[in-house]
């Protein structure tokens, strides 16, 4: 870890009445000297003070808080510059701060020495980075929920017994010929057991904390004409998608981001589904299909008075469009009218519903990265060997590439190679 100490502008680029300029590092103490022409503030108390730059001009009347380390968010001696907004001010402090030996923070930096000075695991390093791009009450939950270290907490649980089974599993190997009790390999292997089981099951969640973290994708396909464009520009409540009443006329995905249930959802238009010689079209309709294919959840749009529509599976959403012609719908259909907004505040109602029973997490914390689970796919497989295995050095050697793979995730042990993809997508400033 770099020994420079950084600054950044911790609230953002917008105009503001206050911004918020941050400080972390070994010289973060001698900075605010500088600046403020006198003696760094009583710890973590608010103090007004005078900013001059390295020629003595006054810079700005700002509040200081000082935060000496370890005691802080990245472990290191800290420091916050309550400035007022104006650019001017800003550049002018930051100007100053460089002239002092400081450097602008990367993206991610201020929680990357954070994780790396041991104030927080990978899991919660990564939840703050969720808890900021979080769009909805739901995200906010979940990241939370994350950062407070619960789901830290599973996977260190699941390390600490398999490390006490891999005890024992070494007593074994270093002592083959002393008369152990025959209980010690039957404990050994049913701990094993019950920890790749409960991976198993925790695995077992349907992606729902991805799904939420990353939003949920709902197709709306159907024929020409029923009335797909003008759902989704009831539902998004803007025009999304050209209107109109000739046949084919939206021939590519569009898309629009929603809230349904505090779940983020991407609603996607298709092409009218119907066999055509129009190649353009035909590549639409061939497009509206692979939607279809990999959404989460599939709108079938027809008009009321269809036939009976049988569903593929609970993914699938019957909507009976055109309600206003005062006709029925088929069976289990939702009855609406895009055009006028009758039975839209039930189809949203539904639609919410699908979106929450898609992430919501029960019991425990709700994996949020393919990351971690690749790295718990990896560490069952080796926990499986490791009961197949016939000779105990093998077995040992299991438990070992089981437990690597859990301290993976909690960033424990071989993370150098990922540290730069998980604190390159955070702002400056965090």
């Amino acid at each position: 870890m770099s020994d420079d100490t950084i600054f950044a502008l911790a609230s953002g680029s917008a105009r503001a009445a206050i911004a918020v300029m941050r400080i972390s590092g070994s010289a973060a103490e001698r900075a605010v000297t500088a600046l403020c022409r006198g003696a760094v503030p009583v710890p973590r108390h608010a103090s007004l003070r005078r900013l001059r730059d390295p020629a003595g001009e006054m810079l700005d009347h700002a509040i200081v808080l000082w935060f000496p380390g370890p005691g802080t968010y990245t472990g290191e001696d800290c420091a916050e510059l309550h400035l007022h907004g104006g650019r001017a001010v800003i550049d002018g402090v930051a100007d100053a701060l460089v002239a002092a030996g400081l450097r602008p923070a990367e993206p991610g930096e201020f929680t990357r020495r954070a994780f790396l000075n041991g104030r927080m695991d990978m899991l919660e390093a990564e939840a703050v980075h969720d808890l900021i791009a979080a769009e909805t009450e739901a995200q906010r939950r979940q990241a939370l929920r994350q950062m407070e270290g619960s789901l830290g907490a599973i996977y260190r649980d699941w390390a600490d017994r398999l490390r006490g089974v891999l005890a024992y599993q070494e007593a074994l190997i270093d002592f083959p010929d002393e008369d152990l009790p025959s209980e010690v390999e039957d404990q050994l292997l049913a701990t094993l057991r019950t920890v790749r089981t409960e991976i198993r099951d925790h695995l077992n969640d349907a992606g729902r904390g991805e799904k939420l973290r990353e939003g949920l994708f709902f197709a709306i396909t159907g024929a020409p004409n029923v009335g797909k464009s003008t759902l989704i520009n009831a539902l998004a409540e803007r025009d999304v998608a050209i209107v109109s009443a000739l046949p084919g006329t939206t021939r590519d995905a569009l898309e629009t981001r929603v809230v349904l249930g505090g779940v983020p959802v991407t609603l996607v238009d298709t092409a009218g589904l119907r066999e055509t010689t129009d190649s353009i079209e035909a590549e639409g309709v061939r497009r509206a299909l692979a939607r279809a294919e990999d959404a989460d959840l599939v709108m079938t749009v027809v008009e009321v008075g269809a036939e009976a529509v049988a569903l593929a599976s609970e993914r699938h959403v019957l909507i009976a469009n055109k309600a206003d012609l005062g006709l029925a719908g088929p069976a289990g259909a939702v009855r609406i009218s895009a055009r006028t907004g009758e039975g839209l505040a039930g189809l949203r109602d539904c639609l919410a519903l699908a979106a929450r029973r898609m992430t919501e997490s029960r019991g425990a914390p709700a994996l949020t990265r393919a990351r971690h689970r690749a790295a718990l796919i990896a560490a069952a497989g080796h926990l499986e060997d490791a009961e197949r295995a016939e000779l105990p050095e093998l077995r040992g050697e299991d438990l070992r590439l089981a437990m690597r793979e859990l301290g993976r995730i909690t960033g424990h042990v071989g993370v150098e190679d990922i540290l730069d993809t998980v604190f390159s997508q955070f702002c400056i400033g965090k």
